[in-house]
């Protein structure tokens, strides 16, 4: 998927010369957690975001810095947080540096920009002008209409206990040679043994989201790889 099929198309913005009064009160409005800042042109010129409000003169939360960092800090650093801390324009507070995607970017892409940039949302760009944003809570709702639902499709014992042996030798991580899969009316046996729990828990999930699977009965033993020592595993 693409950030085209996720992103959310009406775009909020506001300008580097309003206040952060309006930006706040716009934000806490519809519920948002950052803004695009465009000049005159639909340019994005910087993000405003909840992050860049944090840390305020007004509430207190401005940091507070000791003779000895301010020494090593110098006084261009200083200037600067001051500005931060104490300006009332977007264009004072705002992230200049702004973090963003196309309509082409894969989702895989998008999450791993949030997680490598520390952000919750991103503006999609097209010709350096915003035509989407595509947040967090976008990708949640992208995920609610892709999950299956709770109705189980039916399926031949035969297909099932098929298809989560392909699954099993798709995966690296899987003990394909030490696991017994068997199938009977829908409910699936896993038997044989395992060198770490968090296999146990693959496995499970994996023979749970196959389709036509009704029940998961887990019989697993998992061996300590470097003692040895084994445990049997309670049925579920």
């Amino acid at each position: 998927m693409k950030a085209a099929d996720v992103m959310t198309r009406k775009v909020l913005t506001v300008a580097p010369s309003d206040s952060i009064r309006v930006a706040a009160k716009l934000m806490l409005e519809h519920r948002i957690s950052g803004l695009p800042v465009v000049d005159d042109q639909g340019n994005i010129v910087g993000m405003l975001t909840e992050g860049d409000l944090l840390k305020r003169s007004e509430t207190g939360t401005e940091p507070t810095v000791s003779a000895w960092r301010a020494f090593w800090l110098g006084r261009q650093r200083l200037a600067e947080s001051y500005v931060h801390t104490h300006g009332r324009l977007v264009e004072e507070v705002m992230t200049r540096e702004v973090v963003s995607v196309s309509e082409q970017t894969s989702l895989a892409e998008v999450v791993a920009l949030m997680e490598s940039r520390r952000v919750k949302r991103l503006p999609v760009l097209k010709d350096g002008c915003p035509i989407g944003i595509i947040s967090r809570a976008d990708l949640l709702h992208a995920l609610q209409r892709l999950l299956p639902d709770s109705q189980v499709t039916a399926a031949s014992d035969a297909a099932i206990r098929g298809a989560i042996l392909q699954q099993m030798r798709a995966q690296r991580w899987a003990p394909r040679e030490m696991v017994d899969v068997r199938v009977e009316n829908g409910t699936v046996w896993l038997r044989g043994i395992v060198t770490h729990p968090a296999e146990r828990e693959a496995l499970c999930v994996m023979a749970e989201n196959t389709s036509g699977v009704q029940h998961v009965i887990d019989e697993l033993i998992w061996v300590e790889s470097y003692t040895g020592m084994s445990a049997d595993v309670p049925s579920a």
